[in-house]
C-alpha cells in the first residue's frame, strides 16, 4: 500500500469523480485509476463503484475513507517535523479555535508568534468545540482550543486547562442596565439572539434557561459570534456571551451574572498518539507565556483569568 494509491483514493472518493480527481492530483486519468486498482487488490476487495458514470463508496471503501485521510494528514506532519528540524526556520502549525477566542485573545498571540518565528506558517480554523476536536481526531489539527468540559470522553486526547472566562448578558450600551448584576431568571420571556445549533454556547445557554426553569424566547437564531454581537447592537435581543468578546466593542455592555454566576474553561488540546511537532510545542508555549504576561501585568480582559501559573 502506498501513500500515493491512498491521496488517489481519498481525491475519488470525495470528487466522487475520476476526471475530477485526476485534474486535482494533477496525474492522467488512466495513472490514477491503474493506482486505485492496483490498491483495492492489494486490499482484496473493491472500494469504488463505478456505476453508469456515478462513482459511490462500497462498505470497505468507507472504513477506508478515515483511516486514509488520517495516514495522510500523519504523513504530512512527519514530513513537516523532519523539515523543522534546521531551527525552525520553516513548518506549520495548524491550528483550531472557538470563534469567541478568535475575536478576543488569539489575535495578539498570533501576531507575538509570527514576529518570533516569521518562516512558521500559520493555519487557523475557526469552528465550536465538538468539530474541532473532531478535526484534532482526524489528524486534521496540530492543536486546539477548546471549551471543557469534552461533550464526549474523548481518550485519544491530551487536555490541559488554560483560561476561565465569565460569561455574561451582552446589550446594547444605550440600554445599560442599572443593575449589577443580572439572574438567569431576569432572561425569562426578554427577547433573545441565539447562536446555531451544535454552538457551545447555544448549549450553555438553553442549559442555564432550562435549569431555571424556563424556555428562552428567540427573536433571530442561527449566527457565529460576530453575527449574534451585531444582531445584539441592532438592538434585536440580548445574548449570553464570554466576557473578552466585547474588549473594542463600545456599543455593547455586558452585564454579569449574580454569583456564583456563569463560567467555562478554555483548554489547548492535542492528540496523545502523536507528539506535537516543534512549530506547534513553540506556538505552545509563545501562547501559554503570553498568557502569563498578560495576567501578571493585568491585560487580560475582565472576567477571564488564568487557571494556573504555565
Amino acid at each position: 500500500m502506498q501513500l500515493q494509491q491512498l491521496a488517489y483514493f481519498v481525491a475519488v472518493a470525495e470528487a466522487r469523480h475520476f476526471t475530477q480527481a485526476a485534474e486535482r492530483m494533477r496525474v492522467a486519468q488512466p495513472s490514477l485509476s491503474k493506482q486505485i486498482k492496483a490498491l483495492e487488490a492489494e486490499l482484496g476487495a473493491p472500494l469504488l463503484s463505478r456505476a453508469r458514470g456515478n462513482v459511490t463508496l462500497t462498505p470497505a471503501g468507507e472504513a477506508l475513507l478515515p483511516l486514509a485521510r488520517r495516514m495522510l494528514a500523519d504523513a504530512d506532519t512527519a514530513r513537516r517535523e523532519i523539515g523543522e528540524l534546521a531551527g525552525l526556520r520553516r513548518g506549520r502549525v495548524r491550528l483550531g479555535a472557538t470563534p469567541s477566542l478568535c475575536a478576543g485573545l488569539m489575535a495578539d498571540a498570533l501576531a507575538r508568534f509570527h514576529r518570533a518565528y516569521p518562516g512558521i506558517e500559520l493555519l487557523v480554523e475557526e469552528d465550536g468545540s465538538r468539530d474541532l476536536v473532531r478535526a484534532l481526531a482526524r489528524g486534521q489539527l496540530d492543536l486546539a482550543l477548546i471549551i471543557m468540559p469534552l461533550q464526549s470522553d474523548d481518550p485519544s486526547l491530551v487536555t490541559e486547562e488554560i483560561l476561565r472566562e465569565n460569561l455574561v448578558v451582552v446589550s446594547p450600551s444605550i440600554t445599560r442596565s442599572r443593575r449589577p448584576y443580572l439572574r438567569i431568571e431576569d432572561l425569562r420571556g426578554r427577547p433573545m439572539v441565539m447562536f446555531r445549533r451544535g454552538y457551545d454556547l447555544r448549549e450553555a445557554t438553553l442549559s442555564a434557561c432550562r435549569q431555571a426553569g424556563f424556555e428562552p424566547r428567540f427573536t433571530v437564531e442561527g449566527g457565529e459570534m460576530d453575527a449574534v454581537l451585531r444582531f445584539v447592537e441592532a438592538g434585536l435581543g440580548v445574548a449570553l456571551v464570554p466576557s473578552m468578546v466585547l474588549d473594542g466593542r463600545p456599543g455593547l455592555t455586558g452585564t454579569p451574572l449574580a454569583p456564583p454566576g456563569l463560567r467555562r474553561t478554555i483548554a489547548i488540546a492535542h492528540r496523545k498518539d502523536v507528539e506535537p511537532t516543534r512549530a506547534a510545542q513553540a506556538f505552545r508555549a509563545t501562547l501559554l507565556f503570553f498568557l502569563a504576561e498578560a495576567a501578571h501585568d493585568g491585560s487580560l480582559p475582565p472576567g477571564v483569568e488564568l487557571v494556573a501559573e504555565n
